[in-house]
């Protein structure tokens, strides 16, 4: 298995700055991407930012030029660095890794969260 435990939430204003970060535990070996969600009241969960272990980062439009996504190997932790918020990044963000177990040719694949940390960007 892998945990996913997220820190970094919080209350800003506007314009403000706000950093996250998802520490992974247990078969880490395994992962291949990782990425953060976000799901507003009332809204599905979207993908904000993603990264994989060969290409770079991608980015939501929405985020584009304000949000960094980036990865530190060695200490299994993936962040999320936010700036400029605006309201509409109220959310809960949640940390995903995508991990695959197995053979190369036949592989089994598995989707983990963690338990998600709640950004509220309010005046």
């Amino acid at each position: 298995q892998v945990q996913l435990v997220e820190s970094g939430g919080g209350l800003v204003q506007p314009g403000g700055s706000l950093r996250l970060s998802c520490v992974a535990s247990g078969r880490t070996r395994s992962i291949d991407a990782m990425g953060w969600y976000r799901q507003a009241p009332g809204k599905g969960r979207e993908l904000v930012a993603g990264i994989t272990f060969r290409d770079g980062p991608n980015y939501a439009d929405s985020v584009k030029g304000r949000f960094t996504i980036s990865r530190n190997n060695a200490e299994n932790t993936l962040y999320l660095q936010m700036n400029n918020l605006k309201p509409e990044d109220t959310a809960v963000y949640y940390c995903n890794a995508h991990a695959s177990f197995g053979p190369v040719e036949a592989p089994m694949e598995s989707d983990y969260w963690g338990q998600g940390t709640q950004v509220t960007v309010s005046s």
